[in-house]
């Protein structure tokens, strides 16, 4: 199938787009940031979980938690291009929420069937939610669980779990007897335990949820096929964020070095200081082409939805890698400091880049698509 010459971007997506990043230049700037997650410098600081409920009921209000949800079941039902930029004002705020994972459940549940609609009901009422998919060496393969479930009960441990903590509901992926099952729990349920990491990205929390005789609801049978068929879409809005905060941090470096003088001159007339961040400029196009190229293919070609996926995730790595480089660079001896904003976006694009795959392995599932299973073992 063609896809449209502007990747079915229409007038509702940028009345979306335009208006979040109005929300967050507005009632959400970098130093509100950095004041709510960077007030403790210390390195053996306890993991924390720093946001701000109050706004976040006002994105539930906004509607922004049901955009991924079909109108069939309560929610919005827009394209994937429309929550893409959505999901790229969010990465250029670096605004700490459950945003991307309630999205990500809403992508899985809308595969499941009929079973799952209970749960889309949650999301489009207002519920939080993250997935809990990954096993403990960080497999982002799906059917990769160290989660049991017979008879409808839960055990073992969910890994890399995603804002955890800010979560109402977890969708949960379990081996049965009969294969991989997907399943739906409150994160205050009797016997979920929440345990926090400590991770880089003080935007985010991550934790592992340890399930001991856990009661859940079963909203798919075939796990694997609900998971795989919504990979794309998960990938897809990642890259979209990590657009978003490349974008940030190429132009607050562009301001700096038009303002920052030496010898007389603004640091920004000088090649050295240029021609990178013109590198920035091309690398973040590149990548922010194939989101949008990717999220189009999801809404009108899906067949090729996860080869443009993979692109997507792949060139966004890379970009974030060099724009969050450059950009702490290119601040000089300021950039490496606590109270330079630069770090939070460094940090959040580093937990990215990794995050549902780094470049390498989206590449090599590329490969696998464009030339053959010629990776296994990578």
């Amino acid at each position: 199938m063609t896809q449209p010459d502007n990747f079915g971007f229409g007038e509702e997506a940028a009345l979306l787009k335009s208006s979040a990043r109005k929300f967050f230049t507005d009632r959400f700037p970098t130093s509100t940031l950095h004041a709510l997650v960077a007030g403790d410098h210390r390195p053996e600081r306890a993991s924390e979980c720093q946001w701000d409920p109050g706004m976040w009921q006002e994105l539930v209000e906004l509607g922004w938690t049901m955009l991924a949800v079909p109108e069939s079941a309560g929610g919005v039902g827009l394209p994937a291009v429309a929550v893409a930029g959505l999901a790229e004002e969010l990465g250029r705020a670096a605004f700490p929420c459950p945003l991307l994972g309630t999205i990500n459940a809403s992508y899985v549940l809308a595969t499941c069937g009929a079973e799952a609609a209970p749960a889309l009901a949650e999301i489009a009422e207002g519920r939080s939610a993250s997935l809990a998919i990954t096993n403990s060496v960080g497999s982002w393969s799906p059917g990769d669980t160290d989660v049991s479930c017979r008879d409808g009960v839960l055990n073992g441990t969910a890994w890399y779990v995603q804002d955890a903590r800010k979560a109402a509901r977890l969708l949960v992926s379990a081996q049965t007897e009969t294969g991989l099952g997907l399943y739906w729990v409150a994160t205050d349920a009797p016997g979920v335990s929440v345990q926090a990491d400590t991770i880089v990205d003080l935007t985010r929390d991550q934790a592992h949820v340890c399930f001991d005789n856990v009661q859940a609801t079963r909203v798919a049978a075939n796990g694997l096929a609900a998971l795989g068929q919504a990979m794309p879409a998960i990938w897809t809005v990642l890259a979209a964020d990590m657009v978003g905060a490349a974008e940030w941090q190429l132009q607050t470096t562009v301001e700096y070095v038009g303002t920052r003088r030496q010898f007389d001159r603004p640091l920004g007339f000088f090649q050295a200081v240029k021609h990178p961040l013109v590198n920035v400029m091309l690398q973040i196009d590149q990548a922010k082409s194939l989101v949008y190229n990717a999220a189009c293919a999801i809404d009108t070609d899906p067949a090729r939805a996860a080869q443009y996926a993979h692109m997507a995730k792949a060139a966004a790595s890379e970009a974030a890698a060099f724009a969050a480089d450059r950009s702490v660079q290119l601040h000089g001896g300021i950039g490496f400091t606590w109270e330079c904003f630069v770090h939070l976006y460094f940090k959040r694009q580093k937990h990215s880049q990794l995050l549902w795959g780094d470049a390498a392995w989206h590449r090599a599932r590329l490969a696998d698509i464009v030339i053959g299973p010629t990776t296994a073992g990578v």
